[in-house]
């Protein structure tokens, strides 16, 4: 596909855009800017976006991004939960942005593989019987990345971020051969904020180390 196809196919898909995948972009990317301020708000704001891309991923026949939305959806409300709960003497919040431990990792590492694995071998069976449209392996990156991401960002992890930076970058494509052009674009954006929530998050994790110290 040369440039000038790249392009035209981007501007017939910004025309083509609805008003739910629209709604649901900007709640994206307002979700993404209060978790990188570490804002109780990207929860509510997050949900909204999850909500209304369940039901275009079903539309599109994104079995795999409707799984990980409806995962975010319940995570969303997880993640509310603990970001919202309060030391009972000291009326302080409890949960505090930090790094993953080594063992953390290796669960982290285990979490993706078997949830890469699984959705990989649900969509291989699905592209063969019913959905042709989708992109297995690129579907259960997505995916696995997401799932990962999304537990670790309710828990604060300063890993979180790096996991979200793959998924953006599995996305764009995935999106874009869809024919989800704008939430495609809103991936680009994703990417980099998410690049700044990696960068934000290791200074406010460095500055609770040394006030602990």
């Amino acid at each position: 596909m040369s440039a000038t196809e790249i392009y035209q196919q981007f501007i017939t898909g910004l025309q083509q855009t609805g008003p739910v995948e629209f709604i649901a972009v900007l709640a994206g990317i307002g979700s993404v800017w209060f978790s990188r301020k570490e804002n109780i708000l990207v929860y509510p704001v997050g949900l909204i976006n999850t909500l209304f891309y369940i039901y275009l991923s079903i539309q599109g026949h994104l079995l795999g991004e409707a799984s990980v939305n409806l995962y975010y959806s319940i995570m969303s409300i997880y993640g509310w939960i603990l970001w919202s709960k309060k030391d009972k003497l000291r009326h302080e919040l409890v949960l505090h942005i930090n790094y993953s431990s080594r063992k953390e990792w290796i669960q982290q590492l285990l979490f993706f593989a078997a949830f890469y694995f699984a959705i990989f071998a649900a969509l291989t069976w699905a592209q063969r019987a019913f959905a042709p449209e989708a992109i297995p392996w690129a579907d259960a990156f997505a995916s696995a990345t997401a799932y990962t991401g999304m537990w670790l960002m309710a828990k604060k992890k300063v890993e979180s971020w790096i996991w979200w930076i793959a998924t953006n970058m599995a996305s764009v494509p995935l999106y874009f051969i869809k024919g989800y052009v704008f939430t495609s674009v809103q991936f680009i954006i994703l990417l980099v904020l998410a690049i700044a929530g990696l960068a934000e998050w290791r200074k406010r994790a460095g500055n609770m180390e040394q006030m602990n110290r």
